[in-house]
């Protein structure tokens, strides 16, 4: 039967659009970070309502883009069309990179929550062996094609918000103001020093953001309707995150939750009981296991638009077809920064890959702020394109020596990349008969 309803009234509304913002930002990777913010203490939830306002200015940003430029559909694309090829390129190649890395971050989220079963996998060799086992048994379904992917992934999303539930509910009936106090700054730090040390980690949870901005097109009166839906949506998220971060901090000292690997399975066997606990656990598991599935896809059609474009090898496809060598190639990359990032914790490890990945998109971000910036002639979407070039500067600056280090020494190696390919292609048009 046809749908003969005008084709406005199947469009969304800032309501439910502002549900996909949050659905989109809300995902498998905030199970661990708890843990890898217990160094910084119970203050970072300061950074959390810095990271919301950060994440408002450049969603604003991509909304901006969505109206400027509607012929580019991502952070590359809006890099390429607004700075040129050689932005493009380093956007295209961040991202992609941030992607299969984030990925092995998933998979350490995974088995920290496996290990609340089998302990032995939150140590440094046994746990990369379990991540290794993951990223391979995921590419193999992505293998198997696109419907395996999204059928995985479909029965995972009935379990997302569980141990996000639980952990507030249990954190209600138990918070105890002493221990949150007393793990609010386990350094001995200011916040001066706290929030911007705690940026890199906690903006992963942000990523999505730009969700109402990509479906503009979707909306109803899309000129109002994005701004709207974004605000409401990273707010909501925003707060969903701070109950959480509030909840853990104020049941288990920062002390000890530096050591956990199933931060949100803890805070439930203290308040609940095992049983409830192990609930938690295994729905953390099934939601990072269906999360991981669905970016494996991303990151393999990331790397063939690239490739498309001439700026990754054409290895990774050119044509409608992803071949077997994409995921393959991937595979072997994430094992590699597996056994690369291991270390005695897993939440240590979870930290380094997260703060890697968020710079790097941190900056593709800064990229689309500059094109904003070139191209509108609103006043308000250049303020929010100048704050949001600001909030990306200091977050990356501010995220330290070693996730600095990271940023600068991958843009440097892929500056020397583009200039050896070009003086390549010259040579040969030189030297062509």
């Amino acid at each position: 039967m046809t749908d003969a309803r005008p084709a406005g009234d199947r469009k969304l509304g800032w309501g439910l659009a502002a549900l996909l913002v949050t659905g989109n930002m809300i995902g498998s990777g905030v199970y661990l970070l708890p843990a890898s913010l217990a160094s910084i203490g119970s203050s970072s939830l300061v950074g959390w309502v810095v990271a919301a306002l950060g994440a408002l200015l450049l969603a604003a940003v991509f909304a901006g883009l969505g109206r400027t430029l509607p012929a580019a559909d991502s952070p590359s694309g809006y890099a390429g069309q607004g700075l040129g090829r050689f932005f493009g390129y380093q956007a295209s190649v961040a991202y992609w990179v941030g992607n299969w890395v984030g990925n092995v971050a998933i998979a350490v989220a995974a088995t920290g929550y496996m290990a609340f079963f089998v302990p032995m996998l939150a140590e440094r060799w046994p746990g990369a062996v379990c991540n290794v086992a993951l990223v391979w048994l995921t590419t193999l379904l992505y293998m198997a094609g696109p419907r395996a992917v999204a059928r995985f992934g479909g029965l995972t999303l009935a379990v997302r918000p569980v141990p996000l539930v639980i952990a507030v509910f249990a954190g209600a009936i138990a918070f105890d103001p002493a221990v949150f106090a007393a793990s609010w700054s386990p350094a001995g730090v200011g916040l001066t020093s706290s929030v911007p040390a705690s940026m890199a980690l906690i903006f992963w949870a942000f990523l999505g953001f730009e969700s109402a901005g990509v479906v503009a097109q979707r909306l109803k009166d899309p000129e109002r309707n994005v701004g709207r839906a974004t605000f409401v949506g990273v707010t909501l998220a925003a707060i969903i995150y701070i109950a959480v971060s509030a909840a853990v901090f104020g049941v288990i000292p920062a002390a000890e939750l530096a050591q956990s690997s199933s931060p949100f399975a803890d805070v439930a066997v203290r308040v609940i009981g095992s049983g409830a606990a192990g609930f938690v656990a295994v729905c953390a598991v099934a939601k990072t296991l269906g999360t991981l599935g669905g970016w494996m896809m991303l990151t393999g059609e990331t790397a063939r638009a690239g490739a498309r474009q001439g700026f990754l090898p054409r290895v990774f496809g050119h044509g409608a077809v992803t071949p077997p060598a994409n995921p393959l190639i991937h595979g072997v990359l994430m094992t590699v920064i597996v056994l690369a990032s291991a270390q005695p914790r897993l939440a240590g490890q979870f930290g380094l890959l997260i703060g890697a990945t968020t710079v790097l998109f941190l900056v593709v971000y800064g990229f689309c702020c500059v094109a904003l910036m070139r191209f509108t002639d609103r006043w308000p979407e250049r303020i929010a394109a100048l704050g949001g070039l600001a909030f990306c500067g200091w977050a990356v600056v501010m995220s330290g020596w070693v996730f600095l280090g990271i940023a600068v020494a991958f843009f440097a190696v892929t500056t020397v990349v583009w200039v050896g390919l070009r003086l390549r292609r010259r040579h040969l048009a030189l030297t062509k008969p």
